[in-house]
């Protein structure tokens, strides 16, 4: 059997089309949209402060907290990739950091290990979150739900309403220093970003977890374990959580019960303004990582123009109610054109 080219297409004239059918997708996207949003939130912010934005040690605290918003909507985004919701990101983050801080403060042990073991406790919760989902039948929206709960006594049994301090120096002084003016902790998330992002592209279980969240029927078919998939999803999820507690450790220098009360909404602001899918089967490494620096904008406005907290709410909120919105109607337009 032999193929035959057409001789009247012109494989130049094909690549170019192709290079402009990508672009203007790229420019219609939420991608694209967020750094515009990002770009213009920045340079508005930074001109109304009269230019403290743009001070050294001011640039630098944007991005050294804004590494672990990264990692929890990463770790939101790894759930959300196949149906599933992690309600305990939060409260596991703030766990792994106190049982850090606790194993080096208490039980003396070296702050590498005590990294290794934090990273690893978060890990084994998603996986406890995993296989509850998969055992039960319950939604991870209740398994995680119940979870964070437990979690969230654990972390006032451990010391009460006491502070860990005193730990790791040398874990300390790599959370506040820089590589050529950019944080490390923030290159940290970057680079775990980057992981992500490669996993779920390249990575065959990553393509198998997009596969069973998006239509897991198919993805059943196809030979895919569907509850495998649940399984890595929140185990991943749970390291994610577990590397965001280590930053939290590096960038305080104290931890106590309450690290992590805060993080749920970020966690799922990030990813779903983004462009992840609650239904599942999509992921947006580089979505996330934009909707987290616009959501570390509107803290730093708060702080900059002393807004009430609650008003920043508000507006998190209302952004992740309209990014939902707007995702349902385009799903359903799409689904109207497929028709």
């Amino acid at each position: 059997m032999t193929s035959t080219v057409d001789p009247t297409i012109d494989p130049a004239r094909a690549t170019r089309g192709s290079s402009r059918l990508r672009a203007l997708t790229f420019l219609r996207g939420t991608e694209f949209t967020l750094i515009v949003l990002s770009v213009v939130g920045f340079v508005a912010l930074a001109s109304t402060t009269g230019g403290n934005l743009l001070t050294g040690p001011t640039l630098t605290a944007v991005f050294q907290y804004l590494a672990v918003p990264i990692l929890v909507g990463l770790a939101q985004m790894a759930v959300l990739a196949v149906g599933q919701m992690n309600l305990s990101v939060g409260v596991v983050t703030g766990f792994t950091a106190m049982v850090a801080a606790w194993l080096m403060v208490h039980i003396g042990l070296p702050a590498p290990l005590a990294v290794i073991a934090a990273v690893l406790l978060g890990g084994a919760i998603g996986l406890a979150n995993g296989l509850l989902v998969v055992l039960t039948r319950i939604n991870g929206f209740i398994v995680t739900l119940a979870t964070m709960t437990v979690i969230d006594g654990l972390r006032y049994g451990v010391n009460g309403t006491g502070t860990f301090q005193n730990y790791s120096s040398g874990l300390v002084s790599l959370g506040q220093a820089s590589l050529i003016g950019v944080p490390t902790v923030f290159i940290l998330a970057l680079l775990v970003a980057g992981a992500v992002a490669v996993f779920f592209r390249r990575a065959a279980l990553g393509r198998q977890l997009l596969a069973s969240g998006g239509n897991p029927l198919a993805a059943r078919l196809s030979g895919i374990s569907n509850d495998r998939a649940i399984v890595v999803a929140h185990v991943l999820s749970g390291l994610l959580a577990g590397v965001a507690g280590i930053v939290v450790v590096a960038l305080s220098g104290s931890v106590n019960a309450s690290i992590g009360d805060d993080l749920l909404l970020p966690s799922f602001a990030a990813p779903i303004i983004g462009g992840v899918a609650l239904t599942g089967g999509v992921v947006a490494v580089l979505g996330t990582c934009l909707a987290a620096f616009i959501v570390r904008l509107v803290d730093v406005a708060q702080a900059q123009y002393s807004i009430d907290q609650s008003w920043v709410d508000l507006i998190v909120g209302g952004v992740v109610l309209g990014a939902v919105l707007v995702t349902q109607v385009r799903t359903g337009s799409r689904e109207g054109r497929r028709r």
